[in-house]
């Protein structure tokens, strides 16, 4: 989900489709979730501004960026997976 050139003032729920294959977990198991800015290097960079032609960016493009998940008692974020029964 691309979220470029977007503006956020107020937060709001966003569904996020993993594409899900089923995966049966043990007890001991653990999962962890990685928010990041793009699927970099498996698909695209993305320079974090605005640049005509992202094909012709260059290193001198790119910024660093650091991405946040807030959660307070008002926004609380979670993580909802389904558990099917045996």
């Amino acid at each position: 989900m691309k979220g470029r050139s977007r503006s956020y003032p107020t937060a709001s729920p966003r569904t996020i489709d993993l594409h899900t294959d089923n995966r049966c977990l043990l007890k001991v198991h653990r999962i962890i979730v990685q928010v990041q800015s793009t699927w970099f290097p498996v698909i695209d960079r993305n320079p974090q501004k605005f640049v005509k032609n992202i094909w012709m960016a260059t290193e001198a493009d790119y910024l660093k960026a650091t991405q946040r998940v807030n959660r307070s008692g008002r926004f609380p974020s979670s993580v909802g997976l389904p558990v099917l029964a045996r």
